[in-house]
């Protein structure tokens, strides 16, 4: 009984027991990677290290001083169309505003004109009630005149 427990546990560490197959291929990676390629991978990575350094210490001031110089005249020319877009605005205001007067200013002078017709109406009836009245006390004081001329022959 012990040799079959013996055999099932080496048969069951052949078959799940995969650490052996593992650590033969990590052995591999690391000898293929480390001895047969001699750091390449390291010293080629260091070199482009070292390139993007230099290139940062020369290209970066460089290309700050042009980009400051483009960034200024963007700026100058955005203030000038800021400026120019302003003005335009102003005339547009302007312009409405003027027109808006003008018809302001028309009616303003049809109220006017109604005005003055309304005003020329009410003299007209002024009038014309003025010289009914005027009418009326002529009448009145003519007939009052005659009554006294007609007492006064008594």
């Amino acid at each position: 009984m012990e040799k079959i427990m013996k055999d099932v546990g080496d048969i069951q560490s052949r078959l799940l027991d995969h650490r052996p197959v593992i650590n033969a291929e990590i052995r591999y990676f690391v000898r293929e990677f480390e001895d047969k390629r001699g750091h390449r991978e390291c010293r080629l990575l260091e070199n482009l290290d070292k390139m993007a350094r230099e290139t940062n210490e020369q290209m970066v001031p460089e290309n700050m001083e042009g980009m400051k110089q483009q960034l200024s005249d963007v700026i100058k020319r955005l203030d000038a169309a800021n400026h120019m877009a302003s003005r335009v605005q102003q005339r547009e205001l302007e312009a409405h505003q003027s027109a808006q007067l003008q018809t302001n200013k028309e009616r303003l002078i049809e109220e006017w004109a109604d005005f003055l017709k309304e005003q020329q109406r009410l003299k007209e009836e002024v009038d014309d009630e003025h010289a009914r009245a005027v009418g009326e006390l002529s009448t009145r004081y003519s007939e009052k005149k005659k009554d006294l001329d007609l007492l006064s022959e008594f």
